[in-house]
């Protein structure tokens, strides 16, 4: 569904599982950091309204977008994590660039989840320009990082 259809940070709370026995990873891009930090915030506060105790929120950060892949990666081999969610905000500038970081990214993280028994949640923003960016990351469309955090409850149950 088009994000303009729906609010990202709009949920049946009901039908979400208590994560107060679940500990999650999150790796985060510093690049965007206006960005990424509110969805890094989204994220973790979505998580502890339902159950998650902060110190079972593991966030760890990488330079760029492209680079979740290796810290989502280096999670999973860490038995201790339900779900990992990766957050990062690619966007669109005036060389190709863009299209191959998104592609890597989504390639990476789609192999992560076949490959692994640990759920990878896929929270990276691919926009066209900044406001939408921000539109998604806490503005008018909501927040995926709110999203993400009730994907990886969700899936750490599945």
């Amino acid at each position: 569904m088009a994000t303009a259809l729906h609010n990202l940070s709009s949920y049946d709370a009901d039908k979400v599982p208590d994560a107060s026995n679940m500990c999650f990873g999150i790796v985060v891009a510093e690049w965007n950091p206006e960005i990424t930090g509110a969805l890094l915030q989204g994220a973790v506060s979505t998580l502890e309204k339902h159950g998650a105790l902060p110190e079972n929120i593991h966030v760890k950060t990488v330079p760029g977008s492209f680079e979740l892949i290796y810290g989502a990666h280096q999670m999973t081999r860490n038995d201790g994590y339900d779900a990992i969610i990766i957050l990062g905000s690619v966007i669109r500038g005036e060389t190709p660039h863009f299209d191959y970081i998104c592609q890597g990214v989504t390639q990476g993280i789609a192999e992560l989840n076949i490959k692994s028994d640990i759920p990878v949640i896929y929270g990276l923003l691919t926009t066209n320009d900044l406001q939408q960016a921000k539109d998604r990351a806490g503005g008018r469309l909501g927040n995926k990082g709110d999203e993400c955090a009730i994907v990886a409850i969700k899936m750490a149950k599945f």
